[in-house]
């Protein structure tokens, strides 16, 4: 079944529920070596640099499994104006980075056109960057607005694609929809799309794995962050057991077949549970890390789950630490754009 994944980018859905139940008792070798072929085939060693900037802990939203949904009163809460973000990123071009990622809640604080204006600002100063933003569901005339102003990119992990799993992790109002629909508009509009969903997130089974799986084959999403469940202490998900690496291994490699010019993520939750979590991403055809731009006081607030890393050689701070360990694994640091394969910046894929 892994040649005929690695041969077609597809598979039934019976085929593909056994292919996930099988590696989840082992990860057979040839899984990970024929996600690496695939990703080389289109990067070649090439692994992705971003410079993470987290803007805001505040959220409007109450997602069970999230450490700043808005009912949580035990956090400290912030936010980064303009001239925090610029600041930022003008540390992370100086380091290199030509991408930058602005991640927040979805906080009111940050109306259509200050989102806008942080844009052009942004574009204004580094016309040779590409910008991506990670803000939550919004209406199609603000994602407009937003690529009108300069964003090229759009991270918006789908969290499950099986509307009853959804539901569990989401409280009442919040549906698998809505969220769906809002990845359709920003592929309409022409952003370079990213998708996701967590591994070992309560109540989940194997079927909704196979659904986040094909639902991602029917999107084709240009980025896909997939990374393991953590719980977090203020949250009712708190006594649940974390998602396991091998587990999220298996995941990054099965979406690498299924999505072979896929952009992937060796994601920070992966470096949280393993010391070796990036390294063995990569190794899974993974090909972006994401190192922290953001104010190292703010960092330890913008608390998704318990024990995050994004300090010691998870920020921007440790460079040189990331982009050695790069290449003692193999790979080759690149701090370009990174676009998706064969995508054209202001015209969609050719």
């Amino acid at each position: 079944m892994i040649d005929k994944l690695y041969n077609n980018n597809n598979l039934p859905k019976e085929e593909l529920g056994q292919l996930i139940k099988d590696n989840l008792k082992g990860i057979d070798p040839k899984l990970l070596k024929l996600a690496r072929k695939t990703r080389e085939n289109y990067y070649g060693n090439k692994v992705f640099f971003r410079g993470l900037i987290e803007i805001s802990n505040h959220c409007k939203n109450n997602c069970l499994y999230c450490g700043i949904r808005g009912a949580n009163l035990k956090i400290d809460r912030y936010r980064l104006n303009k001239e925090n973000i610029l600041a930022c990123c003008r540390k992370g071009y100086d380091m290199g980075f030509r991408t930058f990622v602005l991640q927040g809640g979805e906080d009111g604080y940050y109306s259509d056109d200050r989102v806008a204006d942080i844009i052009d600002s942004i574009k204004n100063e580094y016309p040779d960057c590409a910008l991506t933003l990670s803000l939550g569901e919004k209406p199609y005339k603000t994602y407009k607005k937003y690529y009108q102003a300069g964003a090229d990119r759009y991270l918006l992990r789908h969290e499950s694609a099986t509307d009853s799993h959804y539901e569990r992790l989401h409280p009442k109002g919040m549906e698998f929809n809505s969220r769906k629909q809002c990845l359709y508009d920003l592929k309409e509009i022409g952003f370079q799309v990213g998708a996701g969903f967590m591994v070992g997130s309560p109540y989940q089974t194997i079927d909704n794995l196979v659904n986040d799986l094909l639902f991602l084959k029917e999107l084709e999403p240009h980025m896909v962050g997939i990374g393991p469940f953590i719980p977090h202490k203020d949250t009712r998900f708190a006594a649940k057991e974390a998602g396991g690496l091998e587990d999220t291994i298996v995941m990054i490699a099965l979406t690498r077949l299924l999505l072979p010019k896929s952009l992937l993520p060796a994601t920070t939750a992966l470096a949280t549970i393993d010391s070796m979590g990036r390294e063995k991403a990569l190794n899974a055809g993974a090909n972006v890390v994401m190192p922290n731009l953001s104010p190292g006081e703010v960092r330890e607030y913008y608390s998704l789950y318990d024990n995050k890393r994004s300090t010691g050689d998870e920020s921007a701070n440790h460079i040189e630490d990331i982009r050695c360990r790069i290449k003692e694994a193999g790979y080759t640091p690149d701090f370009s754009r990174g676009d998706y394969h064969n995508f054209n910046i202001k015209g969609g894929v050719r």
